[in-house]
C-alpha cells in the first residue's frame, strides 16, 4: 500500500507558529517519573484527539501517535503516548494541565480549520438528525475512499446487521474485493452470522434473502461455531466446507486483517475472538494507529471504543500531518451523537439504515 501526500480536496494542516511570543517564552514541560507500573505521577497530562506539542530542551516536540485519555512519555528525544495501564515505573511522564503554552504544553485544536464564508448567527438545520440531507457527506466519502484506497488506510468497524441482509453482505464483500477495506474490526456476532450465511444460508436462523425463519434455525449459528472449532479455525473451515462468499471469506481471500473483540454475551465464541478486553483493545489500536479513514456502522460500543482511540490526525511517513476522517453511520441519532458526547469531536455522523447505506456506497463507487 502506497502512502503519499493527500490531494487538494482533503483538509490541509497548518502547524502552530512557533515564532510567536507565547511559544518562545514558554517554559519547558515538566517531567516526572511514573512511581509504579500502571501509575502516572501527580498532575499528569492527559492527551486529547488533537495534535499536541511539548517543549522539551527548548524544542517543541509533537506526539506523532496519539490517543485520547492517555499520557505523554518522553523517551529518546520523542514523545510517546501510552495508555496508563502500559506505563512502566520510572518512565518520564509530562505533567501539567494547561493547554496554551503556560506549562510547555500546546493543544492545537484548529490545525485543520478551513476558511468559510460568513454565516448567520442563527440558522436552521445546523446539527445532525434524521432530517439532515447527507448528500454532501456521500460525495466527500466517495472522494476520500478513492484516494485512501491507494494512498491511505481505511479501517471499518461493523456490527452484525450486515450479515442479516443478502445485499448488504455482498456490498461489503465487494468493497473488500475492490481494495476499499484495509482492516476490519468487529465482534463475534458479525463473523459468526456471516459464516453462518455462507455455510447454511441463514443468519440467526433466518434466510438471508427472504428473512423467513428456518426450522430449527436457532441452532444454525451454534452449529457454525462448532464446525469452525472442529475444523481448527476459520481458514480451514472455509477450505473444508468450500465457502466461497461473504465478508470473512473475502478478508481471508484478499489478506485483509480483522480483529474480533469478544463480549460477555458471546456464544462460542469463534476461535479468533479475543476474549481479554485489553488484548482486544491493543489489537484494535494496532490497526487504528495507522488509519487515515475510519468508518463505524451499526455497533455503538465498538464505535465509541474506536472513536476514543482514534486521534483527529496522523503523521504520514513523509512527515506531513494528515486529517483522519471518521464516520459513524447508524439509524439511531443517539448512537451517532454519542461519539461527540464521549469526546470524538472529529466524528461525522450519517443517520440512516446501515444496510441501505452500504449498498448505496458500493454503487456510488461503481461496484
Amino acid at each position: 500500500m502506497q502512502i503519499s501526500q493527500e490531494p487538494e480536496f482533503l483538509a490541509r494542516y497548518t502547524k502552530p507558529d512557533f515564532t510567536k511570543e507565547r511559544f518562545l517564552t514558554a517554559p519547558d514541560a515538566a517531567l516526572a517519573k511514573a512511581p509504579l507500573n500502571q501509575v502516572a505521577p501527580e498532575n499528569f497530562h492527559a492527551t486529547s484527539i488533537y495534535p499536541e506539542y511539548f517543549k522539551i530542551g527548548g524544542q517543541w516536540l509533537m506526539a506523532k501517535e496519539s490517543r485520547m485519555d492517555c499520557v505523554p512519555v518522553y523517551r529518546d528525544g520523542e514523545i510517546l503516548v501510552k495508555e496508563p495501564r502500559r506505563l512502566k515505573a520510572g518512565e518520564l511522564v509530562v505533567t501539567g494541565r494547561t493547554e496554551n503554552c503556560e506549562e510547555g504544553i500546546f493543544v492545537h485544536t484548529d490545525g485543520f480549520s478551513q476558511q468559510r464564508g460568513a454565516t448567520d448567527a442563527f440558522a436552521f438545520r445546523q446539527g445532525r438528525s434524521r432530517e439532515t440531507a447527507f448528500s454532501r457527506d456521500y460525495d466527500e466519502l466517495y472522494r476520500v475512499l478513492r484516494n485512501d484506497r491507494e494512498h491511505g488506510k481505511i479501517v471499518w468497524v461493523i456490527g452484525p446487521a450486515f450479515a442479516f441482509d443478502y445485499d448488504a453482505r455482498n456490498a461489503i464483500a465487494k468493497l473488500i474485493q475492490a481494495g476499499y477495506v484495509h482492516a476490519l474490526l468487529a465482534g463475534n456476532a458479525l463473523a459468526t452470522h456471516d459464516l453462518e450465511a455462507a455455510y447454511l444460508k441463514t443468519a440467526l436462523g433466518q434466510d438471508i434473502y427472504t428473512q423467513r425463519n428456518q426450522h430449527n434455525g436457532h441452532y444454525n449459528h451454534l452449529t457454525t461455531i462448532n464446525q469452525v472449532k472442529l475444523r481448527g479455525g476459520i481458514r480451514p473451515f472455509i477450505q473444508a466446507e468450500k465457502i466461497d462468499n461473504g465478508i470473512i471469506y473475502s478478508c481471508e481471500k484478499y489478506g485483509v486483517p480483522y480483529v474480533l473483540a469478544g463480549s460477555i454475551r458471546d456464544d462460542g465464541p469463534l476461535p479468533p475472538v479475543i476474549g481479554n478486553a485489553y488484548d482486544a483493545q491493543d489489537a484494535m489500536r494496532d490497526q487504528v494507529r495507522s488509519a487515515t479513514t475510519v468508518i463505524c456502522m451499526a455497533t455503538m460500543l465498538h464505535s465509541i471504543a474506536v472513536g476514543n482511540m482514534t486521534p483527529s490526525y496522523r503523521v504520514m511517513p513523509d512527515g506531513t500531518v494528515r486529517q483522519v476522517y471518521f464516520y459513524c453511520i447508524d439509524i439511531s441519532e443517539f448512537a451517532v451523537n454519542k461519539l461527540s458526547d464521549r469526546g470524538s469531536l472529529a466524528s461525522r455522523g450519517i443517520i440512516t439504515n446501515v444496510q441501505d447505506f452500504i449498498v448505496t456506497l458500493s454503487k456510488g463507487l461503481g461496484l
